[in-house]
């Protein structure tokens, strides 16, 4: 197999790989963490009540080069599995438009990326970055032994927001910390649910290459029905943020349009008809933290 390309072509081929464009759907979450980390301290640390620009820049490249590392690192996991299933079988790195060569370089690199920022970001974001990694490249592990790998990838996901928080406040296990505890759980069932969506093309392939996933175990009408509590489980959640935090009536809107959006995009699947779910994986859910992250932002604008 011959690898096409180089230099920038294989950087944005990898790009392609990662789907970088993806981390739309952690990246809000995490400022959503980062603002109300910074609203709820001393205002001797935080005189305005919002985050330093240094606070924002390298949580921002903890955010990017996280998501990059672990997709990098499981497009390479998966590589072989990839080239089994057809609905991935066109994946650069199965056809050679990325070398594994290029793949393993930019997955190292997004793991040096994320070491700096945690270093830069205080002592507690350097010592539970370890933990973190446990997570970021264990998961690709999961499906071969576990069908709960859904919700580690939420829980995965809800690390941004609660690694957010502990940036800018220095803390994760105070009583005043509750609110990263409520975003993990929040993120965690609404990541896991839209993933249950997800995995329902797979089934066949799961079941016959003998991987652990809920629609493969227990079939699509089950896996639709935990996707459906689980996201009963992320409203829930979100207004239990906004009633403790007291936050202002345009959080409320943004609650109430995600409830929308959420209805919408189990309406777009059904166990018989599975033909819409990319756009209830990808557009709906970019919708959902784009709302929820300026639902927060003009709240604290506002309150």
């Amino acid at each position: 197999m011959r690898v096409r390309g180089s230099g920038l072509s294989q950087v944005k081929n990898f790009l392609e790989l990662i789907k970088f464009e993806h981390t739309i759907f952690a990246l809000p979450f995490a400022y959503v963490g980062m603002l109300l980390a910074a609203s709820v301290l001393p205002r001797t640390e935080h005189p305005l009540g919002w985050p330093t620009w240094g606070e924002f820049f390298w949580i921002t490249v903890a955010m990017g080069a996280a998501r990059t590392l672990a997709m990098g690192f499981n497009r390479l996991v998966d590589r072989v599995l990839d080239a089994r299933n057809p609905r991935t079988a066109a994946r650069p790195l199965v056809t050679g438009k990325v070398a594994v060569s290029t793949a393993a370089l930019g997955t190292a690199i997004s793991g040096l990326l994320l070491g700096m920022a945690a270093w830069r970001l205080g002592p507690l974001p350097l010592l539970l970055l370890p933990g973190a990694l446990v997570f970021l490249l264990g998961y690709s592990y999961t499906k071969r032994f576990t069908w709960m790998s859904h919700f580690i990838l939420g829980f995965t996901d809800g690390m941004a927001p609660m690694g957010a928080w502990v940036a800018v406040r220095g803390s994760l296990f105070t009583l005043t910390d509750w609110p990263a505890w409520v975003l993990l759980a929040a993120v965690t069932l609404w990541i896991g649910g839209f993933d249950l969506i997800y995995a329902c093309q797979d089934v066949e392939f799961d079941r016959a290459a003998g991987l652990q996933a809920i629609p493969a175990r227990f079939g699509v009408a089950v896996a639709l029905r935990w996707a459906r509590f689980s996201h009963i489980g992320v409203v829930a959640f979100l207004a239990v943020l906004g009633l403790g935090l007291n936050l202002a009536w345009l959080y409320w809107l943004a609650w109430s349009v995600i409830i929308v959006l959420l209805v919408y995009e189990h309406r777009l699947v059904s166990p018989d008809d599975l033909s819409r779910v990319n756009m209830a994986f990808f557009n709906m859910n970019g919708y959902i933290s784009i709302v929820f992250f300026l639902g927060v932002l003009g709240a604290l604008l506002n309150g």
